[in-house]
């Protein structure tokens, strides 16, 4: 037997395991890294997070990654270049996040990377006859696994796909596991770059769903970023704060056929661009609107896209709680306007024991442990939720 397939063998068997999960979101803060100790699979998985760290992104390697962002035409060679350079990097982080917090890589079972999504392409937005939904992210796995010396699983997206969804959201899987509640009916609302949620009815019902739902923060990051260079995002929403919303922008941001779609869909920065905003401003004659005053209605944008969808995705009879995660809780402007709507204080994931900033990379690092300890789960018939296991398996020999 190959040493490396032996190795997994018993990973997989061992009661608990340790797997460090990562996650790289599109608003480029930097990479997330979570140790997670596994133990159990499908629902009677139990998770512990030992170890969580943000790394901060160097600028010029933030810039690099911008500039081949959702774009249609964008350098090849670039983009190549930087696959490899990604994986190596990672893996440099890696190494020195554990050499901070004392821990050596014969302690690691797994890396579970996500990668840097760069395009998302789904049928619906791409409308090309005979072309399939599609999704990209790089940042080689066999460079991180070679790096670290930890076998590593990434490129998680691509089955899912070939399974007969989107790509994403993924968060469904790791919010039924690990969310789920017997007597409680939940919303787990995770504010990234783009805005999803899952909705969990009590009691492992077979109604769970997780759908994406329209921007989060990246029509407000891409502005101000526009707006104010060095800034990659509204920090506070000091900039929003300045402004009112603008009610005929308002209405143009949502004349556009997704947010009439059937769920589960997913969408990306690849639509919502700073010419999406454009069109709208020009389509509702506002062209003379202040920046504090675009600021303003693109936070409400974003807060009635989530409202308008948790309306019309939950049963009308089906109290629930929502529970918050990603960038966007940070936002005042935008949570203030989701719990003025719903009259009550959105609820942190920690309170469920996963730190909100983590929860991304928690999920893929759940994804391999389903992948090497798991795999029985049944989701049920649910479009856009096969029930597969996903990533793909880089040896570090």
């Amino acid at each position: 037997m190959n040493s490396n397939i032996e190795t997994l063998y018993k990973i997989a068997n061992k009661p608990v395991k340790t797997i460090i999960g990562l996650m790289s979101g599109t608003s480029f803060d930097g990479l997330d890294v979570a140790v997670c100790e596994f133990s159990g699979s499908g629902l009677e998985t139990s998770i512990k997070v030992s170890h969580f760290t943000t790394v901060d992104y160097a600028h010029d390697f933030k810039e690099s990654l911008k500039a081949i962002f959702a774009k249609k035409l964008a350098n090849l060679e670039q983009i190549t270049l930087l696959n490899e350079i990604i994986g190596d990097y990672y893996g440099e982080l890696i190494l020195e996040c554990l050499a901070k917090w004392g821990i050596s890589t014969a302690q690691i079972d797994l890396i579970a990377s996500h990668g840097q999504t760069i395009f998302h392409a789904p049928k619906h937005q791409h409308q090309i006859a005979h072309y399939p939904n599609a999704t990209l992210q790089i940042g080689d796995g066999d460079h991180l696994a070679v790096k670290t010396g930890v076998i590593t699983f990434s490129d998680f997206r691509q089955k899912h796909i070939a399974a007969g969804g989107e790509g994403a959201p993924l968060a469904v899987y790791g919010d039924y596991l690990l969310f789920s509640s017997p007597l409680e009916n939940r919303i787990m609302l995770n504010i990234g770059g783009i805005a999803n949620f899952t909705f969990l009815p009590s009691g492992h019902s077979t109604g769970f769903f997780s759908t994406d739902v329209g921007p989060g923060n990246t029509l407000m990051d891409q502005f101000i970023q526009l707006k104010s260079p060095g800034k990659y995002y509204d920090k506070n929403a000091e900039m929003a704060l300045l402004g009112k919303v603008n009610e005929p922008l308002l209405n143009s941001l949502f004349d556009y056929p997704f947010f009439k779609a059937d769920f589960p869909k997913t969408t990306g920065p690849e639509l919502f661009s700073l010419s999406y905003l454009q069109n709208a401003i020009e389509s509702s004659g506002q062209n003379n609107i202040s920046d504090p005053d675009v600021m303003a209605t693109l936070a409400a944008f974003s807060a009635k896209g989530i409202i308008e969808a948790i309306e019309r995705g939950v049963p009308e009879n089906a109290p629930f709680e929502i529970y918050l995660s990603g960038g966007g809780m940070y936002n005042p402007l935008l949570v203030q306007h989701i719990e003025r709507h719903f009259g009550r204080k959105l609820k942190s994931t920690a309170v469920l024991g996963v730190n909100p900033d983590a929860k991304e990379a928690v999920l893929f690092a759940l994804l391999a442990n389903e992948a090497v300890a798991g795999g029985e789960t049944n989701y049920g018939d649910h479009p856009g939720l096969p029930s597969v296991s996903m990533g793909k398996i880089s040896f570090p020999k």
